[in-house]
């Protein structure tokens, strides 16, 4: 029988691969809005899509041009779950070694909010109240539109996410900063 993890076994799993606060934390990000989603889109399932939001990025700190594909190496070994390490593994799709495609409603949400978290968590940081509370869908969009901003975050990835979902760019905003919101006011 394959093993799926609950939130603090792969908790701390995650923390055994990650040291640096910024990629746990970027990783328990993704797993709260993963939560959030999860609620409107996949109620009954709302723990899994948490497991995967916080695994998703398990390998990338200590594995990072190898990532989305050490990731198999760490888990299959442990008889992890095979559906839910292809789910884990399908957001690196078409820009890492990832061999899995996005076909799940929780992977498409977990591919286009992987990169948009990390552009609103910068956005959130530039703002005088350093809070997702008052930023708005026209905000972000404007930092969105400037490459030079969080540089890091693939805009194009972000884009295909909200195709891959059929949602407009700004609903896919919107819903992941409500999803934010919500992490925030949680503590």
């Amino acid at each position: 029988m394959s093993w799926i993890p609950t939130y603090e076994e792969a908790h701390a799993l995650l923390r055994e691969y990650n040291q640096e606060p910024f990629h746990v934390l970027h990783n328990e990000t993704v797993s709260g809005v993963l939560s959030y989603f999860a609620r409107e889109l996949d109620p009954d399932r709302e723990a899994y899509w948490a497991v995967v939001g916080l695994l998703h990025d398990l390998d990338f700190e200590k594995y990072p041009e190898r990532h989305c594909v050490a990731v198999r190496e760490i888990l299959e070994p442990m008889n992890f779950d095979p559906a839910m390490l292809d789910s884990i593994v399908s957001h690196g799709w078409s820009m890492t070694g990832a061999d899995v495609e996005p076909k799940h409603i929780m992977e498409k949400v977990l591919y286009a909010v992987d990169e948009l978290t990390g552009l609103i968590g910068a956005a959130v940081k530039m703002r005088p109240s350093g809070s997702a509370m008052d930023l708005e869908v026209k905000s972000l969009m404007k930092k969105f539109k400037s490459p030079s901003f969080a540089a890091g975050c693939s805009r194009g990835t972000i884009q295909r996410g909200a195709d891959m979902l059929n949602w407009p760019l700004a609903e896919l905003m919107e819903k992941t900063i409500l999803a934010m919101r919500e992490l925030e006011r949680r503590g």
